[in-house]
């Protein structure tokens, strides 16, 4: 079956779903193609056992190490994509990460557009997503050129002292920026947002603003379920084909304009998938980089308890603060960003480590539970191939020491700030730490997969907007950066009438 569209939008999760909502009022085709389908509320949803142990909401896919072993990657497939289960934390990039930045590590790249004209497309994304916030407290925010549209979600009581007691040590604890609506997601039930599922109004997350959105135009229409194999290029290089399979069916969708927007890792398997006698190395790939620059951030948890202390936050994650997000380390390099993790209870402490039911209810009622994340760098060898159809990641994770230092540092500071019992634990590669790079946009077509518009330098009418367009990881969130630089592409195409 074959199919004519203006857009076919590939993935809904936070790069596909802005672009559609923000193209929809321009009254083009748009059809969005996502694999998976949309969450429905079930026991599960609020469940940490069902979550944590069973991985109810975790696909069954494998990817292959170099090493050729395989391994269960953790990213989610929903309508939505990742963020039906993110912690809705909205950061925007810092004015230093828009430039080159020394690291211990290496060098953090510069971007090809500087945070100045990036920034009214970090206004606008914050009011899409009604981020809640403010401004003032971390003295390594950038320029606003508005306000947050919606307060900061209210710390507990136990995260207000702890805010007090950290502020004690010279530190600047700032209220996280959060696309959470509190009453709505309490409504649903007693527990964290970070890792559970939104099936409601609680997250504002890809699915419930974004394709929420897009959907209230008719010309918008979500098939899901739509697993797409294979993009086809003319001879003059348009994408001309979409193949998908849809319920085991084969189909084809001949579109105006295409965006790929599956995510980091699989937006570059797609293209390298997608090679053909034109195009022996993969489409969009004259520059040999589609699949490299593969970032994943350096993230750790860090548990710390006062054993006469307990903590009864029911949702914890309102406070971060980037006192050591440009200076701090060694040579007075950058180390990273700390912010606070979900409350970690008892059921979840107990499925991550093994610990015995009771070990782990002692702790979870006595710690504060946090998270750290660094910059990992760039690294060509750091990168996604397809063999035989099978994706292998070989990530090349860097800047290693640095997060330590971040890590040490944070401990010696819990331990001052009245923490006498510190725990940690790295994450590692089968969770979706903010996977980016593999299509990197920039000027130079022999350097980069996109332009500046996210547009592939090789094919006039495919687009990638997703995590795979990011130069650097940064050592923030991204699906803010995302969403921005989806309503800026937005923008560009409906200026451009690029899909005409």
């Amino acid at each position: 079956m074959t199919e004519r569209t203006d857009i076919v939008i590939i993935g809904s999760g936070m790069g596909g779903a802005t672009l559609a909502a923000a193209l929809a009022p321009s009254g083009q085709k748009i059809t969005i193609l996502e694999r998976g389908q949309a969450l429905q509320n079930t026991p599960a949803c609020r469940d940490a056992t069902a979550i944590f142990r069973e991985g109810a909401f975790r696909n069954d896919e494998t990817w292959d190490g170099p090493d050729g072993k395989p391994f269960n990657p953790g990213n989610y497939y929903f309508v939505g994509g990742n963020t039906k289960l993110f912690g809705a934390a909205f950061f925007r990039y810092r004015r230093e990460d828009f430039a080159s930045l020394q690291h211990l590590g290496g060098v953090s790249p510069a971007w090809p557009i500087d945070y100045d004209a990036f920034e009214p497309w970090y206004q606008a994304a914050e009011e899409f997503y009604e981020v809640c916030g403010a401004i003032g407290d971390d003295p390594t925010e950038p320029p606003h050129s508005g306000t947050y549209p919606r307060p900061p979600v209210p710390h507990e009581a136990p995260i207000a002292a702890a805010a007090e007691r950290l502020a004690k040590q010279g530190l600047n604890p700032a209220h996280l920026p959060l696309g959470v609506d509190i009453d709505a997601w309490l409504e649903g039930g007693e527990t964290g947002w970070d890792a559970f599922p939104n099936t409601g109004t609680g997250k504002k997350d890809a699915e419930s603003i974004g394709i929420t959105k897009a959907l209230k135009h008719n010309n918008v229409r979500l098939t899901t379920g739509a697993q797409v194999t294979r993009l086809i290029a003319a001879v003059d290089g348009r994408i001309k084909e979409v193949e998908f399979t849809e319920g085991g069916r084969p189909h084809r969708i001949k579109p105006g304009l295409v965006v790929l927007s599956a995510g980091a890792v699989n937006s570059a398997a797609l293209l390298l998938r997608s090679a053909d006698e034109a195009h022996p190395t993969g489409l969009a790939n004259s520059s040999d980089q589609v699949g490299r620059n593969f970032m994943n951030h350096n993230t750790h948890a860090v548990l710390s308890l006062h054993p006469w202390r307990k903590n009864p936050s029911v949702y914890q994650k309102t406070l971060y603060f980037n006192d050591f997000y440009l200076t701090g380390g060694p040579e007075d390099r950058p180390l990273g960003n700390i912010q606070l993790l979900g409350k970690i209870t008892a059921p979840i402490l107990a499925a991550q480590t093994r610990l015995p039911m009771p070990a782990a209810r002692w702790i979870a009622e006595r710690s504060v539970d946090w998270y750290l994340v660094s910059e990992d760098l760039p690294h060509p060898e750091s990168r996604v191939t397809v063999r035989s159809e099978r994706i292998v990641l070989d990530w090349r994770q860097s800047n290693w020491a640095a997060h330590e230092a971040l890590v040490a540092r944070f401990k010696t500071i819990l331990r001052r700030a009245g923490w006498p019992i510190v725990l940690s634990r790295p994450f590692d590669r089968t969770v979706p730490s903010h996977q980016c790079g593999t299509a990197r946009f920039g000027q130079d077509p022999k350097t980069s997969v996109l332009d500046i518009w996210c547009r592939a330098h090789d094919h006039p009418n495919l687009f990638v907007v997703d995590a795979s367009f990011l130069p650097n990881s940064a050592a923030v969130n991204p699906a803010l950066t995302i969403a921005a630089q989806a309503l800026r592409v937005a923008d560009h195409i409906k200026s451009k009438d690029l899909a005409a």
